[in-house]
């Protein structure tokens, strides 16, 4: 799964790296002294990395929990999020992250008592309601079976009730949370797009079909699950194709019971995609309309396929009180 494992020295000691390091013993251990000597060393190819990426378990100093961006969210409460890692397992076409990054290895921030003792410290700063999100960075779930991030951070919230926190995925690596009981205040919230995008420009990503299954099976054990349409990428028969996604994922979940649903336009720093072109220079997707404004990118719809018809099919079949436009 990894071509090497590089350690920072300071963290070598912790029984969370140990226990790392113990699940791949014929994997190469390397140690370094700071992760940047590795994440973030010049000359780096993205797309070569991403072939047989490496681990970097490493030690998160300061910025621990930071405030989510403007627009960003299903609340108006205060809102933060916090990353116990660098960079996705998957391969989506249209991740910012590819532009973010120019390396492709994955990093594992594996100080999560001190996460935790940040975490504590902003909700005794901000008493009442907070909402906390995972999944800016990184998928929170797909390295769950090696971070083990879910089995550390429930229980801290379980003690923290006014403290809600969506965890954002595409994975199906459900098992530590059908193992845990579940909490009213822990969303987990499973990002779509319609079946054509999916196959196109989701790479290694499970199929529409095993991602349902792990949501309904969270529904079910009495998990609050959220949907995440993102990100619309509108094109040729754009309100049929997500018809047909709305019908299946629907037809298999209680729309009733699902905490909040969500659209969002494909949206990029120009910075961004700048650095993407360069990757993926005969990338049709990149080809399309774009509109500027305030340095981010988005993708022009075309007039017969506006945001809001996606949003008028939706809306038969969950309510305008369970929605929310991502700006």
């Amino acid at each position: 799964m990894f071509s090497a494992i590089y350690i920072e020295n300071e963290v070598k000691r912790y029984e969370r790296v140990e226990q790392i390091l113990n699940r791949y013993p014929d994997v190469p251990h390397i140690s370094c002294e700071r992760y940047g000597e590795i994440f973030n060393r010049n000359a780096q190819n993205f797309r070569l990395q991403k072939r047989s990426p490496a681990l970097i378990l490493a030690r998160k100093h300061g910025n621990l929990v930071l405030p989510a961006p403007g627009g960003y969210g299903f609340d108006n409460s205060p809102s933060f999020y916090f990353s116990h890692m660098l960079n996705c397992v998957y391969d989506c076409r249209y991740c910012f992250l590819q532009g973010m990054y120019r390396s492709a290895n994955y990093v594992v921030f594996v100080n999560y008592e001190e996460f935790e003792s940040a975490l504590s410290a902003n909700i005794v700063r901000y008493p009442g309601p907070s909402i906390y999100y995972s999944g800016y960075d990184c998928d929170s779930l797909a390295l769950e079976p090696v971070s083990k991030f879910c089995k550390y951070f429930l229980p801290f919230f379980s003690k923290h009730p006014e403290a809600v926190i969506e965890i954002r995925t595409k994975s199906t690596q459900v098992r530590t949370l059908l193992e845990h009981t579940p909490l009213d205040n822990c969303i987990i919230a499973m990002s779509f797009t319609a079946h054509d995008e999916a196959k196109r420009w989701e790479h290694k990503v499970p199929s529409i079909a095993k991602r349902l299954d792990a949501l309904q099976k969270l529904q079910q054990a009495g998990w609050p699950i959220a949907i995440r349409f993102e990100p619309l990428i509108f094109g040729p028969d754009m309100l049929e194709r997500y018809l047909s996604l709305f019908e299946q994922i629907f037809g298999v979940l209680d729309s009733s019971a699902i905490h909040s649903v969500s659209t969002g336009e494909f949206r990029m720093p120009v910075e961004y995609m700048k650095n993407i072109i360069k990757l993926y220079p005969d990338e049709a997707l990149f080809a399309r309309p774009m509109h500027t404004k305030n340095g981010v990118m988005s993708m022009l719809a075309k007039d017969s396929c506006p945001h809001e018809a996606i949003e008028e099919l939706l809306f038969g079949f969950i309510s305008t009180e369970q929605y929310y436009r991502c700006a």
